[in-house]
C-alpha cells in the first residue's frame, strides 16, 4: 500500500525532472538562435549576349524549276521512241521520230516549184530587158514595155513565195523529229510506235521536268512580309527544309520572292524559295517543312522564362543576385518568346545573375548561395508560324 509520504516523494521527483527538461530545451533553443542562419541555395543563370536568328516556319511543296509538255507540231505516225522513260535528257535530244515520207515529198515539191519560178523569172527578165531597149527605138509600145517590167516583178514575187514554201516544207520535215526543249527528267510516254499523232492534239506525248534547281512554294503570313518591308530586309533570306520523313535536308536555299497580293481567306502571301537540289532529293509535289531565317540579331540578351515573373500590374521582374550575394528585384522589359527564353529589351545586362530555381524560398534582401544552372544553354532560334 502506497503511503502519503511515498506519493509526495514521487510527485516531487516528477516535478524536478520536468523543470530540468524544460531548462535543457530552452538552452538548446538559445544555442540554435545564437548560430547564424545558413544562406539559402538558389539556381542562377549568368546573362550573356548571343546571336539570335528570328525564323518562321510553314508547309511547302516542291515544284519543278521548268516543266515542258512534249506535243507534236506536225501530224503523222510515230516511227520510233528514242528515250528511256525516267531518264535524263538534254535540250535538243530527239525524243520521237514521226514518219517523214510525206514531208520529204512536200519539200521536194516545194523545191521544184522554186526551180520553175526561177526559170520563168529568167525568161521574163530577159524579155523586160529587151523591151526596155526597143521602146527607146519605138519598136514596141510603152505599154508593152511596162507590161514586161510588171511581169518581171511578178516573177520575182513568185520566187519569194516559192522560197517561203521551201522553208515551210523544211520546217515541217524538221518537226518530224520531236526534240527536248529543255534538259531534265522525262516521264512516261503516252504513245508507242505506230500511234497516230496530230499537231492539234491536247494530250502531251511526255513531260520533261527540270529538278536541278527546284522551287519550294510556301505561304507566309502577311504580317511577316510587312515586318520584312519595314526592316528593309532583302528577299534572298536563307531557307532550310525538313523532309517528309522528318530528316533535315542538308542543303540551304534562298527566298526568291513573295507575291504582292494577300489571300483574303487565309491572310497569307505566296512565296517561293530556290534550292539547287544537286543530289535530286527534292521531287516535284513533295511535301516539306520550310523554315525561313527572317532576321539575325547580334548581341541579343535572352533570359529563361522561369526566371521572369509577371506582376499583377502586367509588368515583369526578375530576382537577381548582386555581387554581395544578396537578392534584389529588377524590373525588365521582355519581347518575343524564343523557345523557353524571353528576348530582353531592357533591364538586364551581361553578367547579371538571374535566379531560376528556388524563387519560392527567397525574397529581396536575403543572403543566398548561388549554384550556376545550365538553363541558358537552349536554342538561339525563334520560330514563328
Amino acid at each position: 500500500m502506497v503511503t502519503n509520504t511515498q506519493l509526495k516523494r514521487s510527485v516531487a521527483f516528477a516535478t524536478i525532472c520536468s523543470v530540468l527538461f524544460l531548462a535543457g530545451c530552452q538552452e538548446e533553443q538559445q544555442a540554435q538562435q545564437a548560430q547564424p542562419k545558413a544562406p539559402t541555395k538558389v539556381d542562377v543563370v549568368t546573362i550573356k549576349t548571343e546571336s539570335v536568328e528570328i525564323t518562321e516556319s510553314g508547309a511547302g511543296r516542291v515544284t519543278a524549276y521548268r516543266t515542258a509538255e512534249i506535243r507534236p507540231q506536225v501530224s503523222g505516225i510515230i516511227q520510233k521512241r528514242l528515250f528511256v522513260e525516267g531518264s535524263t535528257v538534254n535540250e535538243g535530244d530527239v525524243l520521237y521520230q514521226i514518219d517523214p515520207a510525206v514531208y520529204q515529198a512536200a519539200l521536194a515539191s516545194a523545191k521544184a516549184d522554186l526551180a520553175v519560178a526561177n526559170a520563168n523569172a529568167a525568161s521574163v527578165k530577159e524579155q523586160a530587158d529587151r523591151y526596155s531597149r526597143l521602146v527607146k527605138q519605138s519598136a514596141v509600145s510603152k505599154q508593152e514595155a511596162a507590161d514586161a517590167v510588171s511581169a518581171w516583178k511578178q516573177a520575182q514575187a513568185q520566187i519569194l513565195a516559192a522560197e517561203a514554201a521551201v522553208k515551210t516544207a523544211q520546217i515541217d520535215l524538221n518537226y518530224t523529229k520531236i526534240t527536248a526543249p529543255i534538259s531534265g527528267i522525262v516521264g512516261r510516254s503516252a504513245v508507242t510506235e505506230g500511234a497516230l499523232v496530230s499537231a492539234a492534239q491536247s494530250t502531251a506525248l511526255a513531260t520533261i521536268r527540270q529538278i536541278s534547281p527546284v522551287y519550294v512554294d510556301m505561304q507566309r503570313p502577311a504580317t511577316a512580309v510587312l515586318k520584312m518591308k519595314r526592316s528593309d530586309a532583302g528577299q534572298e533570306m536563307p531557307v532550310s527544309l525538313v523532309l517528309e520523313d522528318g530528316a533535315a535536308y542538308d542543303e540551304q536555299g534562298k527566298l526568291e520572292f513573295s507575291e504582292v497580293s494577300v489571300d483574303e481567306t487565309t491572310g497569307t502571301v505566296n512565296a517561293r524559295a530556290r534550292f539547287e537540289n544537286s543530289q535530286a532529293m527534292l521531287l516535284p509535289g513533295m511535301y516539306v517543312r520550310a523554315t525561313i531565317v527572317t532576321q539575325t540579331i547580334e548581341d541579343a540578351i535572352l533570359a529563361p522564362q522561369k526566371g521572369i515573373t509577371r506582376q499583377p500590374d502586367g509588368s515583369t521582374v526578375a530576382l537577381i543576385v548582386n555581387a554581395d550575394g544578396v537578392v534584389a528585384t529588377q524590373k525588365v522589359e521582355v519581347g518575343d518568346a524564343i523557345r523557353d527564353q524571353w528576348f530582353i529589351n531592357s533591364g538586364l545586362k551581361p553578367g547579371d545573375k538571374v535566379i531560376v530555381g528556388g524563387l519560392q524560398k527567397v525574397k529581396a534582401g536575403d543572403k543566398v548561395e548561388m549554384v550556376e544552372s545550365g538553363a541558358a544553354d537552349s536554342s538561339n532560334t525563334q520560330t514563328q508560324g
